[in-house]
């Protein structure tokens, strides 16, 4: 089963077939959504083309990718998935071009595809064709991988923030500074997946910009290439940036830890000083000799007593005076 797109008086009808035969002629955008073998061979029987398997999608070379086979073109993309959740990832979309139609083979839900199709419902021009519905997913593609981009600029903001605060509640606590590198990571994965999808993106767009040379494309259309061209080329420099201020990051927080590590062996060795006099002369008047005057002092005790503190408050008012605490 799978989902076609019909124009219909100013917008794109989305209908959901079950019998190829019952595909109208007029279709320009065909969806097909975790196809299985039986229905890629119906569909390349029904419009001529070939329908990439889902190993081929998982390609990584350019000419497995980006290649023209019987007058149609094929563009696979590596599309953002669940970016708003905790396990973003990325899945393989291909797209065919053939004949004013559009083909789309998918095995998740990207987001671009319900905006594209919710807004070609409410209008579009009469006279829509498979180039038009293509260029419209890629540039939703691009938007969402802008807005992606800048939440996570905002989320890393926030995180450096937490950081950096001098008065900041998770001073100290190792439980808010596992978290703060859990987030770091998060938004470091999230970087590097839209990264890799701008960048497959882009090599689609330029492909599409050497294709249209002989092809009859507006004016305007070929100006949105360009435009599109621009915005990958931007936004994959801006992901660059991202994922630097991300490694800045995370070296300020691990600075932190250790920081905060030293600062507690610190105090450990400063009390191991403090105690040590008091401990030795506890440990003096500890031995059991029968030669000791002072066992027979009646003020003994208490000096003794005294001698600790101030052998332990003398250490402590030298490091205080040293300012080493």
């Amino acid at each position: 089963m799978f989902s076609v797109f019909v124009p219909s008086e100013g917008t794109l009808k989305r209908a959901v077939v079950e019998d190829l035969a019952a595909v109208p002629e007029h279709a320009v955008w065909v969806d097909l959504v975790s196809p299985t073998a039986a229905e890629d061979k119906a569909v390349e029987r029904l419009l001529g083309i070939a329908i990439p398997t889902r190993e081929d999608m998982q390609e990584i070379e350019i000419s497995s990718r980006l290649y023209i086979e019987n007058s149609a073109r094929y563009m696979t993309a590596t599309l953002m998935c669940h970016s708003d959740t905790d396990m973003p990832r990325t899945t393989a979309v291909t797209f065919i071009l053939g004949d004013h139609r559009l083909v789309t083979v998918r095995y998740d839900l990207p987001k671009p595809f319900a905006l594209v199709e919710a807004k070609l419902a409410r209008s579009c021009t009469p006279s829509i064709t498979g180039e038009m519905v293509l260029m419209e997913l890629l540039d939703a593609v691009i938007d969402r991988c802008a807005d992606i981009l800048e939440r996570c600029g905002a989320e890393i903001d926030q995180v450096s923030h937490d950081i950096f605060e001098p008065e900041s509640e998770r001073h100290g606590h190792a439980k808010q500074y596992s978290q703060i590198l859990i987030s770091i990571g998060r938004k470091g994965d999230l970087t590097s997946k839209v990264r890799e999808s701008l960048v497959s993106i882009g090599r689609v767009v330029t492909f599409l910009s050497a294709v249209v040379e002989g092809v009859k494309w507006s004016k305007d259309m070929r100006e949105q290439l360009k435009t599109m061209q621009r915005d990958v080329a931007s936004l994959t420099d801006h992901a660059s940036y991202l994922s630097s201020k991300i490694t800045f990051v995370l070296d300020a927080m691990l600075g932190v830890v250790n920081l905060e590590q030293n600062n507690i062996i610190k105090l450990f060795s400063v009390m191991a000083v403090v105690l040590m006099p008091p401990t030795l002369i506890a440990s003096i008047y500890g031995m059991n000799f029968k030669v000791m005057p002072e066992l027979e002092w009646v003020h003994g005790y208490p000096m003794a007593l005294v001698m600790m503190l101030i052998a332990a408050i003398v250490p402590y008012w030298l490091f205080k005076f040293k300012k080493w605490l």
